[in-house]
This record gives C-alpha cells, sequence and structure tokens, in this order.
C-alpha cells in the first residue's frame, strides 16, 4: 500500500509486518502538511499515523511559503543572530566609534635628536625682520639697513644669514648651505616629514633662497653684476667693523660695506645650484619654484659668460682672506647638474657631461685634496649628483663615458676616506683629517659623512651590494660604518668625550665664539668696544645657541673651549649645513631610504617615443 509523499519519494505500508507497522505508528510525520494536501477523514488518518501519543510533546512548524521549517528552528536563528551581534557587531561598532589612536613612533635614535638642535642653529644665525614663530628668544630684528643705499635694490639686501660668529653675510659659503640643504630635503622629505621638520627646513631654506634672488636682478633674463657680501672686516683691523667690533647683531653701529662684482663664475654658479635645487623642493607651489628657476637661469648665464672669468674673490681683501674661491669649473658642473634636474633642459647634462668640463675640472687626476667636499669644492658632490643620472636612469650614449668616469672617481673618493688606505691622516681618537690638521675640521668632516651615507643608499636602492677600490670590495656597511664613526666622534665618541653640537649631551662647548651667544640679551646696548668684555670673558655664554656645531678639536683630539680662540669655537653655515645633512641621511627615521624619483621629475624621457601604429590596412 503506498501513500503520496510531497517531500520526495514514498512511505511504504505493510500492515501484516509488526515490526514496520510499529515504527511507523512512531514516526514523527508532519500532519499539517497532509491535512493541507489529502482531506483525510480520522479513520483514513488514524491507518497512517497510529493512534496519538498524549505524552509525546507536538513540534510546531511555520509555513514560510516556499519551505515549511520548525518553530524551534526559527527561534534558534533568530537568537543566534542576536548572539553574534553582541559578541562580534555591538565591539566593533564600539572600536569603530573611539577616537582613532596611531601607534606610538618609535623612539628617536642619536642621529634624530641632534637634527632637531642643529636646525635651530640656522634660526639664531636669521637676519633681517624675524617672524614671531623664529623660535630664539635671545634673538631680534637686524640688519634693517643693509644695501640700503643701494638704488637697484628695492628695500635693500635685508635678510639671509649670519656667517658664523661674526655679523658678516658672505654670499658664497650661504649660497652652499642652502644647496646643500636642498640636497639633503629632495633625497630625505620623507625623514624630514617623520620627524615633524619638513616645514622647518623648508622656511630655513626659504629664508636664504628668498635673499639670494635679492642679490641679482632676478626678475631679468640677463645680468651684469652680483652682490658678493654685505658687512666685512680687514685683516687685524683697529677701525670699528664686523671683526673689530663685539656687538650684537641688533646693536650694530658701524658702516656694513656692500660688495659687488661684474665677473662672479664660481659664485654666479653656485647661486644658480642653490636656486635651481630649491625650485625642486618648492614644486608644490608653482609660483615661487618658476621664480627660482628664473633666477637660476639667469644667474647661471652670467656665471658662463665667456667675457667673466675672473673669480668673485680675487683681489678683494674683504674675502679673499676669508672665503677665497679656486676655481669655478667644479660649480659649472655642480650648477649645471641642478639645472638639468629642475629643467628637464639636456643642454645642461651634455654641458655637465662633457669631457672638456671633466678635464678642466680635474676629474681624472686623483688629487686627494679635489675629492673632500667643501664650500669652494663641489667636485665630489657634482661627481654623485651625476652618478645618480646613471644609477637610476642609466641613459647610455652620449653621457655614459663622462658618468661612468664620474662613478668611478666617486668610488676612489670613498676609498680615500678609509685609514687602512692612508690616504688622510686620523686623529689618534679616529676623526679624519681632511683639512690637514688645519682648524675647524670638522666641517669637512661632516661633508664627507653625508656623501657617504648618501652613496650607500644610493647602492642599496639599486641592489648593489658595495663598490671596489682597486682588487678590494666593500660592501656598503664599510660606508655606513664610516660614516658613523665620523658623526659618533662629533656626538661625543672622542677622547673628550665632548660633544661638538651645543646644547647636545651633556658636555659641550660653553664658550662658543659668537656674538649674539656671548653678549647678555638684558635690554642693555654695548658700544663696539663696550662688548670686548664680554668677548673677553671667562663665563660661560649667557645664550645658548642649540645646535651649533663648533670648528672642531686639532689634529690631536685637543680642544680649547676658549671663545677667543675660533678655531675651535666659532661654528659657521656651511658647517651646520652639512651636520644637517650628514645627519638626515644617517637617521632611521620613517624606515630610512631614498626618495629616488622626485629629483627626475621634470626630466624627460631619456629615449625617442616609439612611432605611431601604421594606419589600419585599406583594401
Amino acid at each position: 500500500m503506498y501513500s503520496t509523499n510531497h517531500w520526495g519519494g514514498s512511505f511504504e505500508i505493510q500492515p501484516d509486518s509488526a515490526t514496520e507497522d510499529e515504527h511507523s505508528r512512531n514516526m514523527d510525520v508532519d500532519r499539517a502538511a497532509l491535512s493541507r494536501h489529502h482531506h483525510l477523514d480520522e479513520t483514513q488518518q488514524s491507518w497512517l499515523l497510529g493512534p496519538p501519543d498524549q505524552n509525546q510533546k507536538k513540534d510546531k512548524y511555520i509555513d514560510l511559503g516556499c519551505v515549511v521549517v520548525k518553530r524551534k528552528l526559527i527561534k534558534w536563528a533568530l537568537w543566534s543572530t542576536l548572539i553574534a551581534f553582541l559578541v562580534i557587531g555591538v565591539p566593533v561598532i564600539i572600536v569603530k566609534s573611539l577616537p582613532k589612536h596611531k601607534d606610538p613612533p618609535p623612539p628617536p635614535d642619536e642621529y634624530s635628536k641632534a637634527l632637531h638642535k642643529a636646525l635651530l642653529f640656522f634660526n639664531a644665525q636669521k637676519s633681517g625682520r624675524l617672524p614671531k614663530s623664529n623660535g630664539i628668544s635671545w634673538r631680534g630684528n637686524s640688519g634693517l639697513q643693509d644695501g640700503s643705499g643701494l638704488s637697484d635694490v628695492k628695500g635693500g639686501l635685508v635678510g639671509g644669514y649670519y656667517d658664523a660668529g661674526d655679523n658678516i653675510k658672505f654670499h658664497f659659503p650661504m649660497a652652499f648651505s642652502m644647496s646643500l640643504l636642498s640636497w639633503s630635503v629632495i633625497e630625505y622629505s620623507h625623514k624630514y616629514k617623520a620627524l615633524g621638520e619638513y616645514d622647518h627646513i623648508r622656511d630655513i631654506i626659504k629664508w636664504g633662497t628668498d635673499y639670494l634672488l635679492l642679490t641679482f636682478n632676478s626678475s631679468a633674463t640677463s645680468i651684469t653684476k652680483i652682490y658678493t657680501q654685505v658687512g666685512g672686516a680687514a685683516v687685524n683691523s683697529t677701525t670699528p667693523d664686523d671683526h673689530f667690533c663685539w656687538e650684537r647683531p641688533e646693536d650694530m653701529d658701524y658702516t656694513r660695506e656692500v660688495q659687488v662684482a661684474s665677473s662672479a663664475p664660481d659664485l654666479g654658479a653656485e647661486v644658480a645650484a642653490a636656486l635651481a635645487s630649491a625650485s625642486i623642493v618648492f614644486r608644490d607651489d608653482a609660483t615661487y619654484s618658476k621664480k627660482l628657476l628664473k633666477g637660476a637661469s639667469a644667474v647661471y648665464n652670467f656665471a658662463r659668460d665667456m667675457g667673466k672669468r675672473t673669480m668673485y674673490s680675487l683681489g678683494n681683501a674683504a674675502i679673499a682672506p676669508f672665503y677665497n674661491s679656486t676655481g669655478y669649473w667644479d660649480e659649472y658642473m655642480w650648477a649645471a647638474a641642478w639645472m638639468f634636474y629642475a629643467s628637464g633642459n639636456r643642454s645642461y647634462v651634455t654641458f655637465a657631461t662633457d669631457p672638456k668640463l671633466s678635464k678642466n675640472a680635474k676629474v681624472s687626476l686623483r688629487i686627494p685634496d679635489l675629492s673632500v667636499l667643501s664650500w669652494d669644492n663641489k667636485l665630489p658632490a657634482a661627481e654623485l649628483l651625476l652618478t645618480r643620472f646613471r644609477i637610476f636612469l642609466n641613459p647610455g650614449y652620449p653621457y655614459e663615458d663622462s658618468l661612468s668616469a664620474f662613478q668611478t672617481a666617486i668610488g676612489l673618493n670613498f676609498c680615500s676616506d678609509l685609514q687602512r688606505f692612508n690616504v688622510f691622516n686620523f686623529t689618534p681618537g679616529g676623526m679624519i683629517q681632511l683639512n690637514h690638521g688645519e682648524p675647524q675640521p670638522l666641517q669637512y668632516v661632516v661633508n664627507a659623512a653625508f656623501l657617504a651615507s648618501l652613496y650607500a643608499d644610493y647602492l642599496d636602492a639599486s641592489n648593489v651590494p658595495g663598490w671596489s677600490c682597486g682588487d678590494n670590495y666593500f660592501t656598503v656597511d664599510v660606508l655606513r660604518s664610516f660614516a658613523a664613526s665620523q658623526v659618533q666622534y662629533i656626538l661625543g665618541n672622542n677622547p673628550k668625550k665632548m660633544s661638538y653640537i651645543v646644547g647636545y649631551g651633556k658636555n659641550y662647548p660653553k664658550h662658543v665664539h659668537h656674538r649674539g651667544a656671548s653678549i647678555p640679551h638684558d635690554g642693555v646696548k654695548y658700544s663696539c668696544t663696550g662688548g670686548w668684555k664680554w668677548r673677553d670673558s671667562r663665563s660661560p655664554n649667557p645664550n645658548t645657541i642649540i645646535g651649533a656645531m663648533v670648528g672642531g678639536p686639532d689634529r690631536h683630539d685637543g680642544f680649547s673651549d676658549v671663545r677667543s680662540k675660533f678655531g675651535y669655537t666659532e661654528p659657521t653655515m656651511a658647517g651646520n649645513a652639512g651636520l644637517v645633512a650628514a645627519l638626515i641621511s644617517m637617521t632611521n627615521a620613517d624606515g630610512g631610504g631614498i626618495d629616488k624619483n622626485t629629483i627626475f621629475s621634470a626630466v624627460p624621457p631619456l629615449y625617442p617615443a616609439n612611432p605611431p601604429p601604421p594606419p589600419p590596412w585599406m583594401p
């Protein structure tokens, strides 16, 4: 006997089997479903379902239209959903509604700590009308009459930076300092941002470039002169000037002469490099960037004028004893590289890689002193800057021969820095003597550390493990170790256990050769000679010029913390620029590494574009 099963299959009823009959009577069958499809009387239903079990609890069902399910199942699903919401949904909602907190940054390394301080030195050196945000309590407006007698400079030559412990504005090292700082920002902007110093370093650069734009007619396409210096001093002067007098910049009351040159291939090229590199830093400000590049083009053309190749300092007694230039071919190469990166104009890189320029710059002669970067010698920096072009863009012909020679020269420069090759002497405490034991060695040391650290980053970014020194092969770790050893020496790992950065560590110079720092900010105006008592005082400076890197120790690691011994205790713009560049290259902020691409953003494709596809064939 068969009855229809609406869920599929069949029910088989065998009344002559007692066992199966008993099983069928106890089956759990959906009565509601049966009654919906068959109108059976009570007798017929009893044949299928058997006698009702009075003690068995019957399940209840819900018809959802397409399916019939137990009410218990519906309840279980609802409760499960509610519990899941309470366990998972509510915590998620709470977490998302809470204020978001970023993980705290890792503690700053020693290089980062020193960098924060080193940047403040530039705030202390500012001339002109200072913003309230300058942050140096003992500094105020100064030099507001600088260049006021010049008829061709509206507002005079107000602004810029004092070079060192005196109140002179030397434009040659100032421009070099801006070039070096801009280079460090282009390579390591992500680190400056991670350290919260990006806006600060850009402000420092802009303060300098705004001033440099005043030193020539930057709105013209061609110029005939450039102002080279404001203030000055004669050697062993006995009349009021910037060396004879010991006054705060705010109190200067002596005549400040302005120097001008109608020929300045070295200074003009350095100013062009400063403006061009800064135009890359400020590409997010299109108007200012274009202004910088326009000025750079004008002063570059002035520097390259065939009829004006007399060095800016030649025969000038106010300049030559202090910042005498020994050549200009290195500045030509340096400036041309920056003009190429800033503008994308290939004529600049064609000139920078011209074999005649390399010959004039003595690239292949391997003169040790020409491997030392300084405010006067840009050759090693230019070689590395152009080597970057080869490493990352590999332009090939017609540049390859010169670029390959530059990279070879750079490698040999770093070989010269290694003590095992005995090219330069080292102090017993481990400082390389790049200026042969002369005073103020640290400015050369930090420049070498920066170049070594930067080249290590170039090699890492291009997956090159090292470089060769003849038959010897050294890994990038050797470069980093050299850079670290020199900067650590400056930070205090030296026989004196002294930090040569003011305000860093517990033991640092207290008698810095610096007029503004050594004279109290007490509302009293001290005269030209009235300030001598502060110059000669044995007391520590009343104002701490935080971040200033002093001249440094002698060839025996000795150091005399005496204000009058400026070879030991005087800081300089160029020195601190190199220090900042070295520190930012070595800090582990934001994971390290360089920005490979920003510097190339204006460089056009190096190879001809593919020709357009042929038109479709037409029968």
